[in-house]
């Protein structure tokens, strides 16, 4: 039933109905016209919006890489640090231990604070001699 009239009314082809008999089909024309401009002005718009987000999604994923690589870098790092930490733990066990072992051959603490403090006195004079 397109373009045929009912009940006194003539219908369009898109389905609208013509009340006014006086005008034209141009008006009917310029409105869908418009309609549709306005529908393709929003289609562009909304992929002008998507491409930003998109772009956006780019950018995430490539801070996000580097982000990723930047823990890889630092966990090798912190590996490698409790490495040497268990290292430095260890040498100052030895350390310990072997200090342990001098004061009890030196004949205890008080002969070994004694060596220290003369030890100290010789320090102080060789800079003493060296910078007056």
């Amino acid at each position: 039933m397109f373009g045929g009239r009912k009940n006194g009314h003539t219908y369009t082809p898109l389905g609208t109905n013509d009340f006014d008999s006086d005008s034209s089909g141009d008006e009917g024309d310029d409105f869908i016209q418009q309609q549709i401009r306005s529908q393709r002005q929003q289609l562009k718009e909304q992929d002008h919006g998507l491409e930003m987000l998109s772009q956006s999604a780019d950018r995430l994923a490539q801070v996000s890489l580097g982000i990723s690589e930047e823990l890889g870098h630092q966990n090798k790092m912190i590996d490698e640090m409790e490495n040497d930490l268990d290292k430095a733990t260890t040498n100052i066990n030895y350390v310990t231990a072997k200090t342990r072992d001098l004061i009890k051959k030196s004949g205890g603490k008080k002969n070994f604070l004694i060596i220290v403090g003369l030890t100290l006195v010789v320090v102080i004079l060789f800079f003493l001699i060296i910078y007056a």
